[in-house]
């Protein structure tokens, strides 16, 4: 019982402290995020940018960086609703990849890994 609630304190802890997104990413942090919430342009372009060259996409307006969080009621970005590891976790009905018996394995999930290692770690503490 008191690993139980040790577990349960440690899951309240993270999601009070961080955003946690269907793939592990910390909304909390996310340049997007911060942008919409502050309704800041220049942070907009600069995360449009950005991502242009991390994701290597050749075109990223910078109008369309708004989002208050994969899991947060609110407005999302564009590549949300086309996002594979979001519909992949809404069609197996759960909040997180956290909670798929093939997070480690996951061929949709490896490039966030590979980028951004701490979303795996995000996942696991969820568990």
């Amino acid at each position: 019982m008191e690993r139980l609630q040790e577990s349960l304190q440690l899951y309240i802890n993270l999601l009070m402290t961080k955003l946690i997104a269907c793939c592990g990413l910390d909304c909390a942090v996310c340049d997007a995020r911060t942008a919409t919430l502050r309704n800041d342009d220049e942070l907009r372009k600069a995360t449009a940018a950005k991502w242009q060259t991390l994701y290597n996409v050749p075109e990223i307006p910078y109008q369309t960086i708004n989002c208050t969080g994969c899991l947060s009621p609110g407005i999302k970005f564009a590549h949300c609703d086309e996002c594979a590891i979001r519909n992949c976790v809404k069609a197996k009905g759960y909040e997180t990849c956290g909670q798929c018996a093939d997070l480690e394995s996951c061929d949709l999930l490896a490039e966030v890994i590979r980028h951004v290692p701490e979303a795996l770690a995000n996942l696991r503490q969820l568990n």
